[in-house]
């Protein structure tokens, strides 16, 4: 699959959820996240544990922009523990990132509210690309929601949450 990918500082998530709910967006979940990293040479894995699931996501940037494009995959997991304690073994760790999500949906925009553990509040917005061959249909929704935000393109930011905890 592949998606194209924002993510944001934001500091008031209830005036960015009421926002986004005004233009169309409705809130599906609140979800508690601790995204493992492992070491690979291709790409970036994790181990995403969720509410008392868990899954093994890998995906690949080909290059890094504040608008990211990913292929990714998603494999869910019977036996979490033993998983990341294989993967932990056999790969080692980057990073583990904890954070509580508010998830909001509309249409195939998926806008996440995270409390990221030790670096604070972002947005993140993702679009699942229903056709891979054309994502410019699905960035004029970005940027409709964006602004709706009032996320300038200066704000988006270009590494994940691990990459930024690492930041000394």
């Amino acid at each position: 699959m592949k998606n194209l990918e924002a993510k944001f500082p934001l500091a008031n998530h209830a005036a960015a959820e009421a926002r986004a709910i005004a233009i169309g967006y409705t809130r599906r979940a609140i979800l508690n996240q601790r995204d493992t990293f492992f070491r690979v040479p291709n790409g970036k894995l994790k181990l995403r544990e969720e509410n008392g699931s868990a899954v093994l996501i890998h995906y690949r940037r080909p290059q890094s922009r504040p608008l990211m494009l990913s292929s990714y995959e998603i494999v869910p997991l019977a036996d979490p523990a033993a998983t990341l304690r294989i993967l932990t073994d056999a790969l080692g760790t980057l990073a583990t990132v904890e954070k509580v999500r508010t998830l909001l949906l509309r249409e195939n925009l998926r806008l996440h509210l995270d409390q990221v553990a030790n670096l604070g509040n972002y947005g993140e917005l993702e679009a699942v690309l229903t056709d891979p061959a054309d994502p410019n249909r699905s960035r004029i929704a970005m940027d409709e929601t964006l602004h709706a935000l009032q996320v300038a393109t200066a704000d988006l930011i270009e590494i994940s949450y691990f990459e930024m905890l690492s930041k000394p």
